[in-house]
Parts: structure tokens; sequence; C-alpha cells
């Protein structure tokens, strides 16, 4: 079994760039998630392009089994057979812990709505202020640092109480200044920036997992 307490060492042994430069944030970010789910909190995700499906596919890690199996509780098992017991047995079997996020990039009707009937740049922001809350987390996705509908959204969530994360390119751009952690991949070529993303949140995600749902 993969020792999970060396996650983010073996981050740093395949992309050696990173350790210098992004440990520290890579650190609070861990920090920051972690002390959010255990108050209860939830994760918003957003972000444009490729950073748009990489909010979708953090989504799919958290809300699911990633590298651990996690069962529902036997407690939730007892509750499924008072509503249904013919059922609970299957449905308790399949049903895996969920770690609440949200990615804000999903909801075309709503924002495809709000984009026409108010201002495009604050499609992001617009769900934040509806679905946050202080202990809630926003990450922003940006290559560049400075996709203004991702800044207004971390805009909303500063003003909200909400701790926020920052995945970006060598500078930072404006999302630096707005991030409670701003990991900032050494490159500057958008290709480059997002190949290192990935790989940053994977072991976020499975540190974050074994967290919660180690045995």
């Amino acid at each position: 079994m993969q020792d999970f307490h060396s996650i983010f060492e073996d981050l740093y042994a395949k992309y050696p760039e990173l350790a210098p430069v992004c440990a520290a944030e890579i650190g609070q970010a861990f920090a920051i998630l972690r002390d959010c789910y255990r108050s209860g909190g939830k994760l918003l995700i957003c972000g444009n392009g490729g950073s748009a499906a990489d909010c979708e596919h953090i989504v799919g890690e958290l809300m699911k089994g990633f590298m651990l199996k996690r069962p529902v509780p036997q407690s939730f098992r007892a509750k499924l057979t008072e509503v249904d017991a013919a059922t609970a047995t299957y449905i308790s079997e399949h049903l895996q812990g969920g770690l609440p996020a949200i990615s804000l990039v999903s909801h075309t009707a709503l924002s495809s709505a709000f984009a026409n009937d108010n201002s495009a740049d604050l499609v992001f922001a617009q769900q934040v202020y509806g679905y946050g809350k202080p202990g809630d987390v926003l990450l922003g996705i940006s290559t560049s640092g400075n996709s203004a509908n991702v800044l207004h959204a971390l805009r909303v969530a500063g003003a909200l109480g909400m701790r926020t994360i920052g995945l970006t390119g060598r500078s930072g751009g404006q999302m630096k200044a707005l991030c409670d952690a701003a990991i900032c991949v050494p490159f500057d070529r958008t290709p480059d920036i997002q190949e290192r993303h990935l790989p940053i949140y994977h072991a976020l995600c499975i540190r974050i997992e074994e967290e919660f749902f180690t045995i």
C-alpha cells in the first residue's frame, strides 16, 4: 500500500522545480482545505478554458473515492434500512464518502442567464455570493493570475469570510494578493503551467482523502 504521507515528497521528486517556490504554499493550501472540511465547509472552484476542465477534474477526485475506499458509516446504513430495507444494502455498498466540492463552471443555464442579464465577468462571483459562507474555501485557477472573472470571485469570497487558494503561474498576477495561499508554478507558458497544476491538485486531493478516509 502506498505511503500517502510521502505524496508531497513524491511530487517534488517528479517535479523538482516546484519544491523551492511552491512547497510552502502547497502546505498552506492543504491546511486550509483540511480545516475547511473538518469544520463542515465546502470547496468552490473556478477557472476558464483548460482551467475550467481542471475544476471539473478536482470535483471528480473529491466527491468520490480517488485512491482510497470511502465506505459510508454504519449509522447511515441503518437509516437507509429504515427508509427501505430492500434497497439499503445495494445503496450503502455503492455510495462513497464525499468531500463537498462545487465546480462553478458547470452551471450553464445560470451562467448564461447571468452573463446575458447582468455582467459576464461576475458569473463566478455571483455563485460565490450565493453558495459561500465563512469557513468555505474558493480555489481560483488562472494561468496568468489576471482572469477578471476569477479575481472578482476571489474578492467576493474574501468579503464573505471564506479562505482563498490560487493556482497560477510564475508572477501570480493580481491573484497573488487576493489569496491566502497562492501556488505560483515557476513557468510562463500556459501549457507548461497547466502541466504542473494537475500533479499539484492530485497531490492535494490524495492527502485530503487520506486525512478523512484512512481507516
